[in-house]
């Protein structure tokens, strides 16, 4: 799923690393929100406790929101700016290394949680959101704007406009594309929504706490390799039928 680049990508491609990603998120969503209390995948919510607190000329109090905006922008820029640097290396999958990030960044802070008290919680809130914004680009990226999977806003508001022009036959007769783009929102809104679930249920539940992550990091770890797994599993399967 990460593997195929461009014109090469079809709908499944991004289907497969839409639901991967978006579910991925959703656990971040939830495991931060229950930590820390705070959005770890979205800066909608810290903008506007931001301007609220400028407004109130609580400039110093509004700096911790202003540091999680920049955490998620910078995290965006480096991925962008990884996949563009390594983009002619043409032996290389330039969208592992910023997966690989997220990947250390979510097993860190688990581990991390396990051996010591979380004295700053803060920077891990920042750390998250950095993942999240690597996430977010890299997905970008790879599926040239298609799909977004750390937020729903943007998803809700294609969505709306996608189904209403189910309404106008006349005016749209790429309908099997449309239908094909509504069934991938669909797709993302429910798998980080059940991501959310598992989240909270590992979370609080099984009181797993800030391990939560790991699973997120297994995940995102295995969905790395899954087109060389296939790939070896269908080489594997053509050679044992041509034995028989």
């Amino acid at each position: 799923m990460f593997r195929h680049q461009g014109k090469s990508r079809t709908l499944l491609h991004n289907l497969r690393i839409a639901t991967i990603l978006s579910f991925v998120a959703g656990i971040v969503n939830v495991t931060g929100f229950l930590a820390f209390h705070q959005l770890t995948t979205n800066v909608t919510g810290h903008f506007a406790l931001f301007i609220s607190d400028v407004a109130n000329f609580e400039f110093w109090k509004g700096t911790i929101f202003l540091l999680y905006i920049i955490s998620f922008l910078f995290g965006s820029f480096f991925s962008s700016f990884l996949i563009e640097k390594f983009k002619e290396n043409k032996r290389m999958n330039v969208f592992v290394l910023p997966t690989l990030i997220e990947v250390l960044i979510l097993a860190v802070i688990a581990f991390t949680s396990d051996i010591t008290t979380i004295q700053y919680p803060n920077v891990i809130i920042c750390a998250l959101l950095f993942a999240m914004g690597l996430q977010n680009s890299l997905v970008t990226k790879i599926s040239n704007a298609v799909v977004r999977t750390t937020h729903l806003t943007g998803l809700f508001t294609d969505l709306g406009i996608e189904l209403s022009q189910l309404c106008f036959r006349g005016n749209h007769h790429n309908r099997t594309q449309i239908i094909a783009t509504i069934k991938l929102r669909i797709a993302i809104i429910c798998f980080f929504f059940f991501g959310g679930l598992v989240g909270g249920y590992l979370y609080s539940k099984l009181d797993i706490k800030l391990n939560t992550l790991l699973v997120a990091a297994f995940i995102l770890a295995i969905s790395l390799f899954y087109d060389d797994l296939r790939y070896g599993y269908i080489k594997t399967k053509r050679k044992y039928s041509q034995r028989n």
